[in-house]
């Protein structure tokens, strides 16, 4: 029986990842199986280390093979996204005191203008990556591609306009039917339990769907819809 290898592997996101790490693999095995869910490679008729292999990987992409898959605490999986909030946080809550005029709807507004400026940066990073990952599981985005090439400018044009403070009802009703309809995808996916890439912060960390997603959606449609009324 010939020897195998098996890893778990970060940074694949779609097909496309898992044909780079195939290619970049096949020199090393006599067969390599590559899967996206879960993200697995199985080496057979190989017995190259895991340094060597990862230095192949790496001029395909940023994927890291692991020799031994440990389940991340939640902490670690969303720091991340939580390090951000807590930026957006900070940020408002600075520019809330130094602006003298405390109040609930402008501190929201602050908040959203920060929450789509630096969303949308994730996204714009590598935006052909975030959008095969938003066709994943995004309603309109999986029928038609396009509108996750077009969702990060979305996010960047709701950003600077509620940070310039104009158009306060049209921005906001944009805001409320975006937003919830980006979180009828979400929820479609966490209902059909399935494992998939979170495109929230683009594809540049690799956040799995979950519960906070949707929170986070939802977030963004409580906001709007306050200051709608």
């Amino acid at each position: 029986m010939e020897h195998q290898q098996q890893f778990a592997i970060t940074g694949m996101h779609c097909a496309s990842c898992v044909g780079k790490v195939k290619a970049a693999l096949g020199a090393f095995a006599v067969e390599v199986v590559v899967t996206l869910k879960p993200p697995r490679v199985v080496l057979t008729g190989g017995k190259t280390g895991v340094a060597e292999l990862n230095q192949a990987l790496a001029a395909a992409g940023a994927y890291t093979l692991v020799e031994h898959e440990t389940a991340p605490s939640w902490f670690s999986t969303y720091k991340p996204l939580l390090l951000v909030l807590a930026y957006l946080l900070l940020v408002t809550m600075v520019v809330q005191i130094a602006s003298e005029q405390v109040s609930l709807e402008s501190w929201m507004r602050h908040f959203m203008a920060g929450f789509f400026l630096v969303f949308s940066f994730f996204k714009l990073l590598d935006l052909r990556g975030f959008a095969d990952s938003y066709a994943s599981y995004d309603l309109l985005a999986m029928r038609w591609r396009g509108y996750g090439l077009i969702y990060p400018f979305i996010e960047l044009g709701l950003g600077l306009a509620y940070l310039a403070d104009i158009q306060h009802y049209y921005v906001n009703v944009i805001t409320l039917v975006v937003m919830t309809f980006s979180s009828l995808g979400v929820c479609r996916a966490l209902l059909n339990k399935q494992k998939i890439r979170c495109a929230c912060l683009g594809a540049v960390f690799n956040l799995p769907m979950s519960t906070v997603t949707i929170v986070e959606d939802l977030l963004m449609v409580v906001m709007a819809g306050w200051m709608l009324i």
